[in-house]
Parts: structure tokens; sequence; C-alpha cells
């Protein structure tokens, strides 16, 4: 009729659809066909991994992170679950969509020294180690204390055995540097030139072991004889990047089995060997004050008796560990190490006021 007003109802409004039709979910896939992997170099962003049940000589297989995993890092020793091509083939790139539980992380400070660039960066350098071997040359050069000092505060911290190897035993004995660490019950082996080293094997088998050491100390020959291939093995590691070489990149090397299977056994796992030839030092600023002196165990039980919110440092001087050390329970070299070692995570010390640390060398 004219003049009707003309009623409206659902089917004459348009619903604008929306940018996709598909419903948001935080649902992630669940990945149940995902592979299980060991990381074995990180390069910008490519990951090297390997299946550790396949066989002595695995396929290395390039992986990049899946986005779901944000921001969490991916570091050599980390045991991960791959999605994707996984064949190891040329060209071929798998997804990291999980990473598992770590049991243990080695970390380090960039560098004690507020001065520089990058400051007080702390880095991990290795996931899911057992073991920490410090590798110190007996003579030329002669050993650095304070770099294994440094060392076997890391290691503790981070709850890994550390385990000393000293090279060059044709040049020096080991006595000095024995006695310097008497109190820790610290194990050790022997290497000289050519020497057999089945002892150092059998404290290697079925582990992961971060080898670090200074230029000189004989690291990199120890390497390449407990791993002949080594050196190949880097090449095809490095290949996961654009060419650039690992010289200053952990990398894991799968120690060749030795000898023949048992009799209805099979061989024990020979382990993994992590080399860390960019790392020359372990800056400590991350680690607690009190998390350093457990590197330290012969002087812990000289603070039991000492004054409430003592620093243990030279400028406290009503700290028992003067006192103690005096008596004879520890060696002086080791407590001006400690606080040496307070100085430098506080940023109270230079590394140029720094002492020698070779001092067991006449």
């Amino acid at each position: 009729m004219p003049g009707r007003k003309r009623e409206y109802d659902e089917d004459d409004v348009r619903v604008r659809p929306g940018r996709s039709s598909r419903p948001r979910t935080r649902t992630r896939p669940k990945h149940d066909d995902a592979v299980d992997a060991l990381v074995i170099t990180v390069d910008r962003g490519r990951y090297g991994c390997v299946q550790e049940d396949t066989g002595d000589e695995p396929e290395v297989i390039t992986a990049m992170r899946a986005r779901e995993l944000g921001r969490k890092s991916v570091v050599v020793g980390d045991r991960v679950a791959l999605v994707g091509d996984v064949s190891g083939d040329a060209g071929s790139l798998a997804r990291i969509v999980r990473i598992g539980e770590r049991t243990s992380v080695l970390r380090r400070t960039a560098d004690d020294d507020d001065t520089t660039p990058e400051g007080r960066l702390e880095r991990v350098v290795v996931a899911n180690a057992d073991q920490l071997v410090i590798v110190s040359a007996l003579s030329d050069p002669p050993p650095r204390t304070g770099f294994i000092d440094r060392c076997l505060v890391a290691a503790y911290d981070a709850d890994i055995e550390p385990l000393l190897c000293l090279t060059k035993a044709d040049l020096a004995g080991p006595e000095k540097v024995l006695d310097y660490y008497a109190e820790l019950d610290l194990p050790h082996v022997l290497v000289r030139p050519g020497s057999d080293l089945a002892e150092l094997r059998e404290r290697l088998t079925g582990r992961i072991s971060v080898m670090v050491g200074h230029s000189g100390v004989g690291k990199s020959t120890l390497v390449n004889r407990l791993v002949p291939d080594a050196l190949r093995a880097v090449g095809v590691v490095s290949a996961i990047g654009k060419g650039r070489h690992t010289s200053t990149s952990a990398v894991a090397l799968r120690l060749p089995r030795i000898g023949p299977a048992g009799k209805g056994r099979a061989r024990k796992d020979p382990g993994w060997i992590i080399d860390t030839p960019g790392i020359r030092s372990f800056g400590l600023a991350h680690v607690s004050a009190e998390s350093l002196l457990h590197g330290f165990p012969d002087l812990v039980e000289g603070t039991l008796d000492d004054q409430p919110n003592c620093g243990h440092t030279a400028a406290d001087v009503d700290c028992k560990l003067d006192a103690w050390v005096a008596e004879g329970h520890a060696d002086r070299r080791r407590l001006d190490s400690y606080r040496r070692l307070l100085a430098s995570r506080a940023g109270d010390l230079d590394s140029r006021d720094q002492q020698p640390d070779n001092d067991l060398i006449a």
C-alpha cells in the first residue's frame, strides 16, 4: 500500500566477510612423526643435525627453526625433533619443531669487562654436555692455572664433571700442577706425542665431552688423533652455511668405535666430543659469588666461621680465609686466584692488572 513503511528482516542484512574464513586457533600441530636428532653445529640460522642411532657416520641434516619455537635458542648439543626433508640430501631442508629438555647448560659471559662492545653478554656454549675436558700443556706454553680455575668454576656451575688433560708430558712433569689441585681430587690424564690414548678414550666413552684449551696446548692435534676424520667432518658441517669454515664455531664430532663388538652384544657408545676452537676463556659474570666459591672447594671450609655477609675479597680485613691459608689448610695461590676471579666478576679488575697465571713453572 502506498505510504506503508517497509519492514526489514535479517535477510536484508549483508555481513562483510572477514579476511579469512578459517577460524583462528592456538592449537599447534603435535608433529607425532618428527624425527629425533642431535644438533652438531650452528651457522647463521642453519643447524646441522644427525640421528644418533643411525651408524658411525650419520648423514648431516640441514635444518632451520620453526616459527612456533619463538625466541628459544638452539645450540650445539641440543636434542631436537625434526620434520620435513630429513634425508640429508644436498639442498634439502628440515625444520626444528621441538627442543628437548636440557640436562646441563654450559655458559660463559662474553667478557668480564664492561668496556667491550658486547659488554657482559651471557652465551650458552653447549647443551647436554656430561664432561668438560680442560686441555693444558705442561710446557711450551706453561700451564695457565687462572684459565683452568675459570673452567672449573664454569663446570661446577653447570653441574658438569671436569677432566684435566695435560699434554706435552714429554717436556715437563705434572707434579706442580697436580700439587696445586691436590685438595680437589681432580681427575686427570697425561698425553705425550704418539702415546696411547686408551685412558682418555675410556673417559670419553658414552659421554658428550666439551674440549677447551688455549692456542698451542695441542688441543687440535688431540682432536685429530681422537677423530682421524675430524677435518673432513668439519668440512661437511661447515657446508650447511655459505662456505665459511667453522674455525671459531663449536662442532660436535662422533668418536669412532674401537674394536669389534662383543659376542652377542653391541659395542659401547663411543661418545661425542665438542671442539670449541673459538673459546679461549670463560667470563664468569653470570656466576653468583656463592657458586664461584664452589669452584674452590679447598677454601669452602675456611669460610664456615666467617663473619656474616663477608665478601671474601682482599678488602674484607676480617675475612677468615687469610688465617685459614696461613695455617696451611690451603694454597695461598688458590686464594689469590679466587679473589682475582671475584674482582674480575664484579668488574673491579682490569684485564691489564691481572697477575700472570702461569706461575707453576719456575
